[in-house]
Parts: structure tokens; sequence; C-alpha cells
């Protein structure tokens, strides 16, 4: 008799860099270059199903009501990792939608493969602790490793060849330390340079690239310190400059990475000007065109209302800090 098909399904929340992650020092593995320390949001979501079917001769995926063969062979060269542990070649149906615009600057990559990385490990029972699921999800994507984990967390960049140390930790739950972030979307559509062939194409050419990595463990002291602290301040003064001086990697590589449009730089301006007038708030923009503004809980109306007057905003969010990925529903058989 052919065994029931096992499914899950799980949910998590992209996590945004304060201290950023750019580089490899493993393509294959998947191996950052430095350390990071994130957020996790809770305003928006990727919920994925997994279902592993007996009768499916290969690996199906459908993405936002859509089917795409790249993706299906990374996703399923990634549930492999999964099958291997669980002793099964047993091939998968697997449904994922987000939320919240994809592939666009959004960590889109970072809650999906977080959420079928806790999905698959209850859909074949193998009872992985969390620890274990961040260094696997690192495999689909550098930033999912963050997001299995909620609140405030801190990914180590390892150091050992096979890859077990580089993973993410908890360093301050979300209720801990409630801040604020307020996103401005300034376009939807999805960029045209991924984050992995960026990375890729700055090791290659950026002559800041080797600076670049130097200086991550001294933010990540900062960052950390500031976190513990609950120091606003020191925290936006390191998270501001993670940024800007990966983006200045980003620029120098050749052909030079602009991942910003012209609404992402008045955003930036406009949180600048917010500053000088004492408001709790300081920006920070990953590998895409969205503008985070991170917020003291009631610096939120004022950041809120100056981003949304701001030219080529499509839309502003708010959010808090989330928690970390999660089985949201079990089942035996396929739906």
């Amino acid at each position: 008799m052919t065994p029931a098909p096992l499914q899950a399904t799980a949910q998590a929340q992209p996590n945004i860099a304060l201290v950023k992650y750019w580089g490899k020092r493993d393509a294959a593995l998947n191996l950052p270059a430095a350390g990071s320390l994130s957020i996790t949001l809770d305003a928006l979501h990727t919920r994925t199903s997994v279902c592993f079917d007996a009768s499916l001769a290969a690996d199906d995926i459908v993405l936002n009501g859509e089917r795409d063969a790249a993706q299906a062979r990374k996703v399923g060269t990634f549930l492999d990792l999964f099958r291997a542990r669980a002793g099964v070649t047993t091939r998968a149906h697997i449904e994922s939608r987000n939320d919240f615009p994809t592939g666009a600057g959004l960590a889109s990559s970072a809650s999906g493969f977080a959420a079928l990385a806790v999905a698959a490990d209850r859909a074949l029972g193998l009872g992985l602790d969390a620890a274990y699921l961040s260094a696997l999800a690192r495999r689909g994507s550098g930033s999912a490793a963050r997001s299995i984990f909620g609140g405030f967390v801190e990914m180590a960049a390892g150091v050992r060849g096979d890859g077990e140390d580089a993973r993410a930790t908890p360093l301050l739950a979300a209720d801990a330390w409630p801040l604020e972030v307020v996103i401005a979307i300034t376009t939807r559509a999805k960029k045209s340079i991924s984050s992995s062939a960026g990375m890729q194409a700055s090791q290659r050419t950026s002559p800041y690239y080797r600076d670049w990595v130097a200086t991550v463990p001294h933010d990540l002291d900062a960052a950390r310190a500031a976190v513990q602290a609950r120091d606003f301040d020191k925290l936006a003064d390191v998270s501001e400059a993670s940024c800007l001086a990966m983006h200045a990697v980003m620029l120098a590589t050749r052909p030079g990475l602009i991942y910003w449009n012209g609404a992402t730089l008045d955003c930036i301006q406009c949180i600048r000007s917010l500053q000088m007038m004492g408001t709790g708030v300081f920006y920070t923009v990953d590998a895409g065109p969205q503008v985070k503004a991170v917020c003291l809980p009631d610096a939120v109306p004022r950041v809120r209302g100056a981003l949304q007057n701001i030219s080529g905003v499509e839309e502003v969010l708010v959010s808090g800090l989330g928690e970390g990925a999660r089985v949201v529903e079990d089942a035996t058989a396929c739906t």
C-alpha cells in the first residue's frame, strides 16, 4: 500500500538586516563572508505548504500562483537536504504565497526559505531544533537563517568548512524592545539583478569589498551592545553606516549595482530631515529600492506621514517586530 502523503504549512516573516550581509565565503554552501544582525518583522508574511506525495514523479512548486522552472530546481535541491535526513526520495508539491512584493528588496527569499524549512521538517517528522533549521535555511537563502527566529537576531559567519557553525541565534525578543518599522515601497517590480548575482559581482570586481568585510565584526560588536543596552542612537549610527558601506561596495562594482531609484534617495533625505528635528528614526536599505525607517513607537505617525507625501512612494507599510518561523497547520494528506 502506498504510504499516505505528509503535509505541513508554516509561516515566516522577512527580516531586515541592520548590520548587513553582502558576500559569501563559500557559494556552494551559501556561507556568508561576515556576520549580520537583523530584526524580524510581523506585518509581512510568507505562508508555505509542503506535501510529500509518493505519486509525484517530480517536485511541483507554485509561488504566488505561478510555476517557475528555475525556482523549482532551486527549491527541489533545497528539499533534498531534508529528504536525505529523512531517508526518503519522495517528491513534494509546494505552494507558497507572499502578502508583499516578491523579489523586490523586501527579503522575500528569507521568509520563503525559512517557512519552507519549518514546513518540510514537520511534514517529514524530523524534529530538528531551531539552530539546526537555521543552518539548513541558510542553504536556500543566506538571510533565511535569521528568519527562523523572531525579534533581534544575530547571524554568525562561522569558520568551519562544512558550514555547521554558520547559523543564527536570537539576541533579544521582539517585546523586549518594541521598535517599529515604516516601509516605503517605491516600486513593486522585481529587481533586475538578484542579490546572489550582485554579491558574486561585488566579490569579483569591487575594490571596496575586502575592506567592507573587514569592518563588519566591529559593526556587529557595536550593534549588539546597542541592542542589549536599548540604545537607539547608537543602533541608528551603526545601522546607517553599515547600509551606506554596503551600497558603496555595490556602486563600485563593475558594472555598478544601483538598486535605488529617485524615490529611495528622497526617502533617505526625508528621514535625515526628521532626525534633525529630533524624531526617533533611522533608515536602512537592502539590495532593492525600498526604504525601511526603523522608529521609536511614538515617531511612527510623523514618519509615516512624511514618507507618504514623497513622490514615487507607492505605498507605506508599518510593522512591529515579530516572531520566528513556525508551523501553522498539520495534515496527513494533500489537499
